[in-house]
């Protein structure tokens, strides 16, 4: 799962126009009419060039399917040689751009993927171009700190957050209630009709996964083959367990940084217990979350050098400027997606007390956050579920790399153990979110599958290649 910073500073408005885009005008998808995508903002134009706009009318509530509509912005790049089919990059996040993807972002997808498929993404219902949720900027730069020291914190971010509910809705309409995962699986299909094709190709990455699992489970039939890369279990059962694997993933990919650091003499603090750097800064900072989620972010890839070096130029930074307008929140959907309760303070309290008993570091998880954002929310419109997968002739491919800092192998381990037969996990043995373009090994084994269907043995695991990061 990815917290992006600017979801956290909650003051960067993206840029909405639908330049470039044609609309279908019914509910039910007809097929879609495509036209060159436009450049928006910093695009480069010669990244731009050679992709392909359009949006489906879908409707608000799939539940209620004659209700309000709203644009879905897709975008695709064909097949360059000898056409597979489809395949459907879902976008992480939550809060990621499909169609920021394939304009401006196809080094994702490895030449043999777009020789052989039509790669086609989407921005999700709430996210960029697709009728986004958007509240007060100012307000959202009010977010309090999931670090809650107080009863009386505790009843303020309810209130906020039942205040911030409020303000989005107003912005953002009838959509803003409707953004869950079950709502975006439909979509997916709508997609797959509107392109006219029978079945479909997928590869969801992080927050996409639940997308990818949910689709599988819904429509097994419609699969052609998928791949979720970053694996995240939506079958997790309690606030507790959420937390607990989640900050043990984090403190993992730490520990690896600082096994890291003391083998590696260019390492910035090589020599110096790092332990005791972070201790300090998270002692002397005055936002312990922010400044825990700046290197939370920085295992992603990893980033290990630069790490080093921020770490030991890191000062406290300067208050922000309180912003104006309106900014985007791909936040919410969390609390549409997950039920995460915590009754009290108390309760609380003892989640914070024992995430830092067992976690020597990163004892603050970016995920965190999505547990004190939906405190006193309505429950969740898709609550977590062991996943149930009927008729699904295709496996499965699952991919995580051991240390990851945000998707936990654990999670991809017990999302295989829920497909059952129709699972393969794939594991990349070294670090990062995201292993698709980690090695050769990982790159190869997925378009195999991808393009020929070829699944690979279980237990399959490709080597570690050294972070260059």
């Amino acid at each position: 799962m990815k917290f992006t910073r600017r979801a956290l500073a909650g003051a960067v408005v993206l840029a909405v126009a639908a330049a470039g885009l044609t609309t279908t005008a019914s509910a039910s998808p007809s097929r879609v009419h495509w036209a060159d995508c436009k450049p928006e903002g910093h695009d480069d134009p010669a990244l731009v060039k050679g992709s392909q706009c359009a949006t489906l009318r879908l409707p608000v509530d799939w539940r209620k399917p004659g209700g309000p509509t709203f644009d879905l912005a897709i975008a695709r790049r064909t097949a360059k040689g000898s056409r597979v089919g489809v395949l459907v990059f879902g976008p992480g996040g939550p809060g990621d751009s499909g169609v920021d993807r394939i304009k401006t972002g196809m080094t994702r997808f490895s030449a043999n993927l777009q020789d052989r498929f039509d790669i086609v993404s989407f921005d999700p219902r709430g996210v960029a171009r697709s009728n986004p949720v958007q509240c007060s900027a100012a307000l959202l730069a009010k977010q309090p700190s999931p670090i809650i020291s107080s009863k009386a914190e505790f009843t303020a971010t309810i209130s906020y957050n039942q205040q911030l509910a409020t303000d989005c809705r107003e912005h953002t309409g009838p959509l803003y209630d409707h953004i869950d995962t079950w709502q975006t699986v439909r979509d997916l299909d709508a997609v797959r009709r509107a392109l006219g094709e029978s079945t479909i190709s997928f590869h969801g990455s992080s927050y996409g996964t639940l997308l990818g699992a949910q689709y599988a489970e819904t429509y097994p039939n419609r699969v052609r083959a998928m791949v979720v890369e970053s694996v995240i279990d939506h079958g997790s059962p309690t606030t507790k367990s959420f937390l607990d694997v989640q900050a043990s993933a984090a403190q993992d990919s730490f520990d690896e940084f600082v096994k890291w650091c003391s083998a590696e003499s260019s390492c910035a603090l090589h020599g110096q217990d790092v332990h005791a750097v972070w201790a300090g800064l998270l002692a002397r900072s005055s936002d312990p979350f922010k400044l825990s989620f700046q290197v939370f972010r920085m295992l992603y890839d990893p980033e290990w050098s630069a790490l080093a070096q921020t770490l030991k130029d890191l000062e406290t930074p300067t208050a922000a400027a309180v912003p104006s307008g309106l900014a985007q929140y791909p936040l919410a959907v969390f609390c549409q997606d997950w039920n995460l309760p915590v009754k009290d303070y108390r309760e609380y309290a003892a989640h914070l007390q024992r995430l830092a008993r067992n976690n020597q570091d990163m004892r603050y998880p970016g995920q965190l956050m999505a547990v004190s954002i939906c405190l006193g929310a309505p429950k969740a419109n898709n609550p977590q579920h062991v996943l149930s997968v009927h008729r699904l002739k295709t496996p499965v491919l699952l991919a995580n790399a051991i240390h990851d800092p945000a998707t936990p192998y654990r999670m991809a381990q017990s999302v295989q153990r829920q497909l059952g037969r129709s699972g393969v996990l794939l594991t990349y043995e070294g670090w990062g979110h995201g292993s698709y373009n980690s090695s050769p090994c990982m790159q190869t084994t997925i378009d195999d599958y991808l393009i020929a269907r070829a699944v690979p043995k279980r237990g399959s695991s490709c080597a570690a290649v050294p972070p260059v990061g």
